[in-house]
């Protein structure tokens, strides 16, 4: 993976978010924050998944609308595309859990290309549920690509998490920016 192009794709929730046992207002999403350590450390180019209709503002809601989304199986419409995807050989995918999984935004992100040759490299922000299933579910949307285990980080500890971001790429064999 040293000389391989690589790509940051993250979907990430400003504003009312649940940290810590408490609904605050984030002023760059907790999945953003990492996505930026990511491009600090590997220089890799950066692509922000957003959906054409946005989510509600009070994070109640929006646990509401990602539910039901979850429970339909929803694939939102996104605002834009990745311009040269097949020029990647390496995408982080980022994302909150939201109910066991990730949202189906980025289900949606993922069904829109071939990632067949490609490595997937997860992370995601959570507040207690790990990963969840979401590794399993992006083995399944891409079956001919590799896709690491991932990294989760707790969502109210990503200003701490320089350290572990660090690592994490160093045990994938990525440590220098490119």
């Amino acid at each position: 993976m040293a000389n391989s192009k690589s790509l940051i794709a993250y979907f990430s929730r400003k504003g009312n978010n649940y940290v810590g046992g408490s609904i605050v207002n984030l002023p760059i999403g907790n999945t953003e924050v990492i996505a930026k350590k990511i491009q600090e450390l590997t220089g890799s180019d950066m692509f922000q998944i957003k959906t054409v209709k946005s989510y509600p503002e009070d994070y109640t809601e929006t646990t509401n609308v990602a539910q039901e989304e979850l429970r339909k199986n929803s694939r939102p419409e996104l605002t834009g595309i990745v311009d040269d995807m097949d020029s990647y050989d390496v995408i982080y995918i980022g994302y909150p859990i939201w109910y066991g999984t990730m949202p189906m935004t980025v289900f949606t992100f993922l069904e829109s290309y071939d990632f067949s040759g490609k490595t997937i490299i997860p992370y995601c922000t959570h507040e207690g549920s790990g990963l969840g299933q979401s590794v399993r579910d992006i083995k399944k949307l891409c079956p001919n690509s590799r896709v690491h285990d991932g990294l989760a980080i707790k969502g109210s500890s990503v200003n701490r998490t320089q350290n572990d971001v660090s690592a994490w790429l160093h045990k994938l064999g990525i440590s220098d920016k490119k």
